[in-house]
């Protein structure tokens, strides 16, 4: 069965109609001196491109006459708080190109740069949503479908993405590139350079989706080039035009690594130690396609995840942080199952809407309680051959526990129809936690339509999968349907519907609830104030309802938000209703006393109705010392539950970050009562913008175990990386609040990318 599922994965990929074919962008070039074109036909903004023989000089600073041939962008207007208005500071975009990149400079003056927003100074930190920013989207084959976004701050702080779809992106993706900020009395200013080695395009369109949009958070604005409903991504683009023989050299980057590695058990006791080198090699075979082989692949320099205390009897969802399975991952998503963007229905948990994920790459390299497993080798090949988009992954996972080796295979294509449209399949092959064959195979729609009048958007999904798992039969089918209308301004709404058969089981990818029809309602409406302090106000109601596929309910919650407001500096107040039903047809266990682990506090089967309320108060990000609190109360199953969840950061200065956050939970059953904490302090150095110490402690009375992950992150020059960390775990074994080490591991990583 394995075999098969391979042969035929790798067959419907190299049968795709139209690989040769590329799509052309049609628009009629200009030969006059650079300038920016007038709006035509729907009002796409478009700037014609100018080639440079002579790079400017990435030092933050302009002042390369070179840059006084480049195109000039500086019609911005405001996309936030109010869309169409004048904005408050003056911006303007500078654009050249040569045969190997893309050089982008920008002027951002600000009548007050003593307030200026820049408190990260790490790169590749998630945090420049704090900090006044530049964000560039580049949809180098105009699709409307795909594309990247590059941010940076005063600092010249590195941050990218990809984008999953038009409404959401993976900010743990990266990538090669170069930027320098600075500041000056009239405000601050970046360069940036961006490698065609770096991003896919194809080289026969002259035409790439291109916007911009730059924050200023102490007045909670946004000024973008381009926008519609407040939001820009790579369907919200102008145009770039004028591209022309584009190089990527011989497109391959070689990445050599090593990583040394001493590990020590506690109890029993063990020592071990050793080294283990891996070969990482990525090629363009096109400049649209990808090719990537990683050998003896090593994953010691990924962040730990952060803790989740469970009070459902359904599994969590833990992102996936990898970066070679991160790259091009935005080809494999499907059917848009999974993922929580702005609109996401506020009743559904992060674990249900990922539901009935088809491939899910964390699966790989973990075992089921996540500790990792050694992959011999793996081979991916990614990338858009004319209208379709291509991914095949096939991985050779070494043997742990009962678990024999296996090989496993994902296989995606997707065909871009309509204007913002996809059609599209994906098959899976193999089992990389258990020694039955498994296989599945699907097919998705994706309707996106971002083109309606008053900028409004509306999206449409259908998707049908079937598993084939040895010794099994039937009920092994999955499926859905949604439709909704993600507006940031006035009316939003969304309907969906899936149902997860019984023995739908995708060995590749994430199901946390089987046997049941899951649908979801939504609706809700935003108002923007045109002035004084308060931004924006919300008001909504969100229902989910989850029913066995043999008859009955198993979950319903509808949530009422009657306000929800932001305030132009950023701080938000939220208050909640919540009503719940849960149907347990057999006991749940939710809690084991640590101290005894003998008495447990179980749940009886039965139909349960609970009420509760939510309030949450945040302040802005963006200030040095910044936070918020979550209260919820009310009941919970046939007793109450009090949580609270409270964080704190504070930044004095953008070398050193301080954050503390704090969740607590006071339940109160006829079974018993317990309370659960977890805690979590990070501490941030950045000495510069490449060396940054990191340390993560977390704690929680549910294991009974504190967890330290120390990493010191040397970054020579992007691909050109040191790594040195630290794991190291404590336990209260007699639940006496006496700790013992039970786990020591220490880490020393480099690598390095030589680049062709």
């Amino acid at each position: 069965m394995r075999h098969t599922a391979l042969i035929a994965g790798i067959a419907a990929l190299c049968t795709l109609p139209g690989l040769s074919a590329a799509q052309q962008a049609g628009l009629a070039q200009r030969a006059d001196a650079p300038q920016r074109e007038e709006p035509e036909g729907d009002a796409l903004k478009s700037v014609r491109m100018v080639r440079t023989d002579t790079p400017p000089v990435i030092d933050g600073r302009l002042d390369d006459a070179v840059w006084s041939r480049a195109a000039v962008i500086d019609d911005f207007h405001q996309s936030r708080p109010i869309e169409g208005a004048e904005p408050s500071e003056r911006t303007e975009i500078y654009l050249l190109y040569d045969e190997d990149a893309l050089y982008i400079g920008g002027r951002f003056w600000d009548s007050e740069p003593d307030l200026i927003a820049a408190g990260t100074l790490r790169h590749r930190s998630l945090r420049l949503g704090d900090d006044d920013r530049i964000a560039i989207v580049l949809s180098p084959y105009n699709d409307r479908r795909s594309g990247y976004k590059f941010e940076t701050n005063a600092n010249g702080v590195k941050h990218e993405a990809i984008y999953q779809n038009v409404s959401q992106n993976l900010p743990v993706w990266n990538t090669i590139w170069d930027v320098a900020s600075t500041t000056d009395s009239e405000g601050w200013v970046t360069e940036i350079a961006i490698p065609l080695k770096s991003i896919s395009f194809d080289p026969e369109n002259d035409t790439w989706g291109i916007n911009f949009s730059r924050a200023v958070r102490r007045k909670g604005e946004e000024i973008s080039w381009v926008s519609r409903n407040r939001s820009y991504n790579p369907s919200i683009v102008g145009l770039a035009t004028g591209f022309a023989d584009l190089q990527q050299g011989l497109g391959l980057d070689v990445v050599p690594s090593v990583a040394v590695n001493r590990r020590r058990v506690f109890d029993p006791s063990g020592d071990t130690s050793g080294s283990r080198p891996s070969l990482d090699l990525f090629y363009k075979v096109t400049p649209s396609l990808n090719a990537a082989l990683t050998l003896n692949t090593d994953f010691s320099a990924t962040e730990v995840d952060s803790r989740q205390v469970n009070l459902t009897r359904f599994n969590l969802f833990f992102p996936e942080q990898r970066a070679f399975f991160l790259q091009d991952t935005d080809i494999f998503e499907f059917g848009r199952v999974g993922g929580r963007s702005f609109d996401a229905n506020r009743s559904a948990s992060g674990a249900s809407l990922q539901n009935g994920r088809p491939f899910f790459s964390r699966r790989l390299g973990l075992s089921d309680s996540g500790q990792p497993v050694d992959l011999d080798y793996g081979g991916k090949l990614s990338g858009r051959i004319g209208p379709w988009s291509v991914g095949a992954l096939a991985v050779r996972q070494d043997r742990f526990g009962d678990v024999d080796s296996s090989d496993v295979f994902a296989g995606r294509g997707s065909l871009s129809i309509l204007e913002e449209s996809a059609l599209g399949f994906i098959v899976t092959g193999g089992d990389p936690n258990s020694n039955l064959g498994n296989a599945v195979a699907g097919v998705d729609f994706r309707y996106l339509n971002s083109r309606l009048g008053n900028g409004r958007v509306l999206e449409a999904d259908a998707w049908f999968l079937q598993s084939d798992t040895e010794g099994v039969s039937g009920d092994d089918r999955a499926f859905g349907l949604g439709l909704k209308a993600p507006n940031r301004s006035g009316l939003r709404w969304g309907v969906s519907a899936k149902e997860i058969q019984t023995n739908f089981n995708p060995a590749l990818g994430y199901v946390n609830r089987a046997g049941i029809r899951d649908g979801t309602a939504d609706a809700g409406y935003t108002y923007f104030f045109g002035g004084g302090p308060i931004a924006s106000y919300f008001a909504g109601i969100d229902v989910q309802r989850i029913d066995l596929l043999d008859g009955g309910l198993q979950t319903q919650v509808i949530t009422v938000t009657p306000l929800e407001i932001d305030s132009r500096s950023r701080d938000g107040l939220v208050v909640q209703y919540r009503l719940t039903e849960e149907v347990l047809v057999r006991p749940f266990r939710i809690h084991r006393d640590p101290s005894d682990r003998s008495r447990q506090i179980v749940i009886p089967q039965g139909r349960y109705s609970f009420e509760e309320r939510l309030i949450d108060v945040s302040s802005g990000s963006h200030r040095k010392l910044a936070g918020g609190v979550t209260v919820r109360s009310g009941d919970f199953f046939d007793g109450g539950r009090t949580n609270v969840v409270g964080n704190v950061a504070w930044r004095p200065t953008k070398h050193f970050t301080f954050r503390l956050a704090y969740d607590w939970n006071d339940i109160s059953l006829p079974q018993g009562d317990f309370v659960t904490r977890l805690s979590q302090l990070t501490t941030e150095v950045s000495f510069n913008s490449d060396l940054s110490w990191i340390n993560l402690v977390q704690y929680d009375n549910v294991s009974e175990e504190v967890g330290l992950n120390s990493r010191l992150h040397w970054v020579l020059q992007d691909g050109r990386e040191a790594y040195l960390v630290l794991n190291h775990n404590l336990q209260d074994y007699d639940r006496d609040n006496s700790f013992d080490e039970s786990l020591s591991d220490l880490s020393l990583k480099v690598n390095y990318t030589f680049r062709f």
